[in-house]
Parts: structure tokens; sequence; C-alpha cells
């Protein structure tokens, strides 16, 4: 318990928020709430001018990828609540909680830019409010916990939340899953807002609305891709322009794949060994140059899924379609070059790359 009390201190510290006084928030277009009783209290101001609210969760250090989900909420809603927490209970033991980005004051000048941008577009709704809540008021009772057996209150979607991420990161879905409840309680949104980059995730959040009947609608935005087509992540600041080039490999392994599909093949092997063949190849030419030329990878897996259920697929049957995903992990780079731009961290944070594409039904 010790442990675990001295993690919840570090985790709180780690969050650069605002002083909660209002006066150090008077210059903000929008209120900061870091404890839930004020929330809902404007949350029921607005329900009674029969306003509506649409959340974007996040964890902060956004992008143009989280502006899109803004923009949409506030297409579709009168009010838009954007949450920063970054969750402890979605990192294992073993990944790094400290080194995921946090920017307030970065992200608090987008947020403004938006706000700005909303207001001159007709129709449009705006961001009324941000929760920034504390590690302690997020989990108010039981420090929160990362080990797989740990106590706390949790909410687990079975079996979704074992298959792909969460081979690999078997406490995630539990934390997302935890959190996201949380988010929905505390702030009662009509409409709830994720991107599709995250696919497992919104398949998992889907699940859960359902069987829990929470009251509101979860929409999915398309993935935000860079122009070369990497999909846009927050932690893509600990790439560098070496591993940002490798890591493509995914993305055009699944392009790959989605080409066979679209050309008619429907067998998993037709389909993945386009994808295989892709990141074989990329990686073997990564293995032949020096170590102070190379950015070397692991892949994690590439999947061809049932949309629903995420059961792999031997056939796909064309009147449904399929979710085809993938995951590559970056390794920290062995050698660097004097003055190489190495991302974030100098290129010693190893970096989970995750992707996927749609196979759209045939009529």
């Amino acid at each position: 318990m010790f442990r675990q009390a001295r993690q919840l201190s570090t985790t709180a510290s780690l969050f650069k928020y605002p002083s909660s006084s209002p006066s150090s928030l008077r210059h903000y277009s929008f209120k900061v709430f870091r404890d839930v009783t004020p929330l809902r209290t404007l949350r029921r101001e607005l329900l009674l001018s029969k306003r509506t609210i649409g959340l974007v969760p996040t964890m902060g250090a956004l992008h143009e990828g989280h502006l899109s989900l803004i923009r949409q909420a506030a297409s579709e809603n009168t009010d838009v609540v954007v949450s920063i927490f970054v969750n402890p209970t979605q990192f294992g033991v073993n990944e790094d909680l400290s080194s995921y980005p946090r920017t307030w004051d970065a992200d608090v000048a987008k947020l403004e830019d938006l706000n700005s941008e909303l207001s001159d577009t007709n129709g449009s709704g705006r961001i009324t409010a941000i929760l920034a809540p504390t590690a302690q008021t997020m989990y108010p009772t039981l420090p929160p916990s990362s080990e797989v057996d740990g106590d706390g209150s949790f909410v687990t979607i079975t079996p979704l939340a074992k298959k792909l991420e969460g081979a690999s990161r078997p406490v995630f879905f539990r934390g997302v899953a935890t959190v996201c409840m949380k988010l929905f309680n505390i702030v009662g949104a009509d409409r709830v807002y994720f991107g599709q980059k995250d696919v497992q995730q919104t398949v998992v959040i889907k699940r859960m609305v359902k069987d829990f009947h929470i009251d509101t609608d979860v929409r999915i935005g398309p993935t935000t891709r860079e122009d070369d087509g990497l999909a846009m992540s927050s932690r893509n600041v600990y790439l560098g322009g070496r591993r940002r080039a490798v890591g493509l490999a995914l993305y055009k392994a699944l392009k790959a794949a989605e080409g066979s599909y679209e050309s008619g093949m429907l067998s998993r092997a037709d389909i993945l060994d386009a994808a295989n063949g892709i990141t074989r190849q990329v990686l073997s030419e990564q293995q032949s140059l020096s170590e102070t030329e190379r950015a070397l990878f692991e892949v994690d897996y590439i999947s061809l899924a049932d949309p629903d259920t995420l059961d792999e697929l031997d056939v796909v049957d064309p009147a449904k379609g399929a979710i085809l995903s993938g995951a590559l992990k970056m390794a920290p780079l062995e050698k660097t070059n004097s003055g190489e731009d190495c991302g974030l961290g100098d290129g010693k944070v190893p970096v989970r790359l995750i992707d996927n594409l749609i196979l759209k039904p045939v009529n």
C-alpha cells in the first residue's frame, strides 16, 4: 500500500495544470474544472437551457486529430467539454507514465485558437469547459493500480479487451473503460467523440455504452494523418526523423493489404501476405544498415478481424467487411549522429505505433 500511495502522489505531481482559483482562469474563453461538483452544476444549467454537450476525452498533447474531433463535436452540440487527463491506470507497470508528454500551455493555446475559429462559424457550438482533474479527483478512494490483479474499482469489457492491443497491454483497456465510465458519469454528455485511429478502443467503448445502458451517443471521427500517411498521435513527438520514416512501414503494409482486398481477395492469407511482405522487406533493409543509419522495429501484430467482435477472420464476408489493424514497436535508436533530429527523448524512448484501415462492405 505504501508503494501505491507513493505512486498516487507521484502521479498527481505529474499534472501541470493551472491553479483552480477563479482569478487565474479569467483569461480563458472556457471554464477550467478540476473537481466534479462545479462541472455538474454547469451541466444542470445547460440542461435546463435545453443545450447539448459533446465530450471529447483526451490525454492532452493535443494535435490536429483531437481538434478535428472537437470541430465535429461543435458542429453537433451547443457546448463542448474537452477532458485532459493522463490516466495512470491504462499504463502497465513496465510502461513509463512519467514520459507521456504533458503540454498544458500549448494545449490551452490550441483550444483558444479553435474557439476563435468556431466563433466565426455559423451555427457552431464552442468549447465551454475543460475538465482537467487530478488523479485524486478521478480515483478518490484507492490509489490507482497498474497491477493486473491490483485492487480498485475497475470496468472490464472482455473478451474484447484481451485481443490485439490487450494481448500486449493487459491493463490498458481496463484503464480506458474505467476512466471513460468516470468521465461519462461526471459530464453527462449527449455525445462522446473518439478517433478511428484507436479502433479497438472505439469497439470497447461502444460495447461498454451498450452493455451498461449509458445514455450517450458514441461518435467516431476519421483518422487524421500527416501528408505522408502517418497517423497523428501524441507519441509521434518521440520519433524523430529516422524512426518516423521507417515507422511508415505500418501504414504502407496496411495499404498493401487493403489493395489486395479491393482487388477481390477475401482470404486471410492473401490479404495479410501483402502486409507482411512490406514489413519484412523494410525490416530487412534496416538490419543491413549501420547502427547510425538504421531504425529497428518489431511487428507486434497485423490483424484481420470482425468489425463487431474483433475475432480474427480466415475469410472476409464481403457483405460485412473487416477491420485491418496493426502495431509496431519502434526500438530506441542504437547510435545517434551529431545534430540529428531524434525527437523528444533523444531517440531513447521506445514508441508503439498503431494504425488501422476499415475494409468496407462490398455491395
